[in-house]
């Protein structure tokens, strides 16, 4: 027997590699007497060869539950998440839900990865929101949700996320429309990084542009965005304009233009992503593009209540349309 592409394999699907009614799996699952050994055989075969792990969403049914869901963050410094956990806990928190929040440090001296360290807590469901890796998978048997766009898909969860490859495409829109030629990128690691990165491109070759790319030492942090732009401002002295992967990056972009003499607008416009809480800081008034991080929380929210309810259920994908917002960090060429 072989599993549907991206379909974590259920109950049923054990009894029928089995050759046994769903009721008998249950009871090999208690480790309920009355089993023969050859039909314990091979269901115990059967859970092994589809790696079967039993859901906990019956559980959550039958009021065992934990009443908690597990966040699994990239890096605190990035606030993009600020917005995804309100969203989160406005949805989540009216049903009696509480949020548990770790990173890949999450006791590491003790579990592998944030994932084993969740679900030693006995979560009810976990949201990836970050660069998820393939050690992870062994331990998710709860519903899972993955908020954001990412490089590697986790097989049976379900995908929010906005729309990175338009927000991309909308910074340069913005941009070229103040009459800006010369744009360039800083970027970093992950797949929202890279798709933001192919829609700056995208609409920078539309409009006839050279595209101009670099990133600092591979992630989306502050020090990564000051090394990236200070190598795009003394590669480009004609350089008008930076869009950065986030406005973490953009921070680090508005360092470097300080210590190249650069003015922010007047002589070098600046747009980040996220529309974090630093973006609306005083200090930055940035331009950014809201990726609707509180919509992207609040729509995995309601993908993981639906796993909840039905982890059958096939996986899909949401994307949210993200918006420009103008501040003080834009003006025209």
């Amino acid at each position: 027997m072989t599993q549907e592409a991206g379909k974590r394999p259920n109950i049923y699907d054990v009894a029928t590699a089995a050759g046994v009614s769903k009721s008998l799996v249950s009871l090999v699952l208690r480790g309920a007497p009355g089993v023969s050994p050859a039909r314990r055989a091979a269901v115990e075969e059967a859970i092994e060869r589809l790696n079967y792990r039993p859901s906990r969403a019956a559980a959550t049914l039958a009021g065992n539950a934990s009443r908690t869901i597990g966040v699994v963050l990239d890096d605190y410094r990035n606030l993009w998440f600020v917005g995804l956990l309100a969203g989160l806990h406005e949805h989540l928190a009216p049903l009696g839900f509480r949020v548990a929040v770790a990173d890949p440090s999450f006791n590491a001296h003790l579990d592998r990865t944030p994932v084993d360290g969740l679900i030693s807590l006995r979560v009810d469901g976990i949201v990836i929101a970050t660069e998820p890796t393939e050690d992870m998978f062994p331990g998710l048997d709860v519903p899972t949700v993955v908020a954001g766009n990412r490089d590697l898909a986790v097989p049976g969860a379900d995908i929010v996320a906005n729309d990175d490859l338009l927000g991309g495409r909308l910074a340069v829109e913005h941009l070229a429309g103040l009459g800006h030629r010369d744009i360039g990128h800083i970027t970093g690691g992950g797949g929202a990084a890279r798709l933001r990165a192919q829609g700056y491109e995208a609409e920078m070759r539309g409009r006839g542009l050279r595209t101009l790319v670099a990133g600092g030492h591979g992630q989306t942090t502050e020090s990564d965005g000051y090394q990236a732009a200070l190598h795009l401002l003394d590669e480009n002295p004609t350089l008008t304009a930076i869009f950065a992967a986030n406005d973490t990056m953009a921070l680090g972009a508005a360092g470097a233009a300080r210590d190249r003499g650069r003015r922010i607008p007047e002589d070098l416009s600046l747009i980040g992503y996220d529309n974090s809480p630093l973006a609306s800081a005083n200090l930055l008034r940035l331009t950014t593009i809201d990726g609707k991080n509180g919509e992207v929380g609040a729509g995995a929210a309601n993908a993981l209540l639906d796993r909840m309810k039905d982890p059958t259920a096939a996986v899909h994908t949401e994307l949210v349309t993200p918006e420009l917002v103008v501040r003080a960090s834009t003006a025209p060429a």
